[in-house]
């Protein structure tokens, strides 16, 4: 039998897998003409045999690789924007070529961006955005990548657990006390939360950090109504119209992304709804607009551009015994759209 190496060739794959070198070839490079079942046992077999990466060691050893694929959740999400442009800048200055991929925080889809970049034979992988806290989910995607780093691939992600990868963490739980804390110290007690889908790092990770600043005032987060919804601007509306029938004494919203803070305060602009007079709104990420909505947007400050340098320069050095991590600090950034409760004075 085969073994992984950089003598393992394509017919080796072929062979194992019981197709012809073409059929092989063709699954591989995610072309026409191979069934979904044929294409997986291929796969399945080149995962194994580690034969997918070799070669990117090939291309990275001889100094010719020069693409970096970036996997985001949204392409249009201003956080992913900036990370991107952070990704782009140092590529830029090493003569790289970076092609972006768009997952729509689907896994599945996810992992056919992964597949692509590696028929692609991108020398870099970066995966931007939060992954989920079922590791099931991210097994298949783990092992793969796994494979693609045996063989000399290197891979970097930003706010993932589970991939086996270096990684930039963003600083979400902190980030969440400090929001909520900005508030209570404000006098706010009637507070809810939009949130994204709950099965997300990054809700669990801001969440937590949600009621930890509760439990320091005696609160528990079990006492404030939280709604669960799409982390775009849209969602961010559609919590607030919820909120704002179902629990109308509300007087403060935290908002777990800046792209959903937007649509709270659209919707509050459309309700004519004081803000902060009557109630205070408070994002996260501080997105180069966050400055520029009216009222600005208090929030706390990731350093989005850096973070995607930070990302790209792990995966630019040398493979380390175990996956290293960076951590990235935040800001609370106080602006406009927050102030006392009602009946409070600062």
């Amino acid at each position: 039998m085969p073994k992984p190496g950089p003598g393992l060739r394509l017919i080796d794959v072929a062979n194992r897998a019981g197709v012809s070198l073409a059929t092989a070839s063709r699954a591989l490079a995610g072309r026409e003409g191979v069934s979904e079942e044929v294409a997986n046992r291929v796969r399945q077999v080149a995962d194994e045999l580690g034969y997918v990466a070799n070669p990117f060691a090939r291309t990275l050893a001889g100094g010719a690789s020069t693409t970096v694929g970036l996997i985001v959740h949204q392409v249009d999400d201003p956080y992913f924007a900036e990370i991107a442009g952070g990704v782009i800048g140092l590529a830029d200055e090493q003569r790289l070529l970076v092609q972006i991929c768009h997952s729509g925080r689907d896994p599945d889809h996810e992992l056919r961006q992964i597949r692509h970049l590696i028929a692609q034979r991108a020398g870099i992988i970066i995966i931007a955005g939060s992954g989920y806290h079922d590791p099931r989910v991210e097994a298949e995607a783990e092992a793969v990548l796994a494979g693609y780093q045996r063989g000399g691939g290197r891979v970097a992600v930003i706010g993932r657990h589970a991939l086996g990868a270096d990684t930039v963490l963003p600083d979400n739980e902190a980030g969440g006390h400090a929001v909520t804390a900005h508030l209570l110290e404000l006098g706010h007690r009637r507070i809810a939360v939009v949130s994204g889908v709950p099965g997300l790092n990054t809700v669990i990770d801001r969440m937590a950090g949600v009621a930890s600043a509760l439990r320091e005032y005696g609160l528990s987060l079990d006492d404030l109504p939280v709604v669960h919804t799409d982390f775009v601007r849209e969602g961010g509306r559609t919590a607030t119209e919820r909120i704002l029938a179902e629990h109308p004494s509300t007087t403060a919203i935290i908002a777990l992304n800046d792209a959903m803070a937007m649509g709270v305060l659209a919707m509050l602009r459309e309700r004519g709804i004081g803000v902060p007079s009557r109630m205070s709104v408070v994002g996260f990420d501080d997105v180069s607009v966050a400055a520029d909505l009216a009222p600005s947007l208090t929030t706390v400050r990731l350093p989005m551009t850096d973070m995607g340098r930070m990302a790209l320069e792990l995966a630019l050095e040398p493979p380390a015994a175990r996956p290293r991590r960076r951590p990235t600090g935040h800001q609370l950034i106080v602006r406009d759209s927050t102030g006392p409760a009602p009946g409070q004075s600062r």
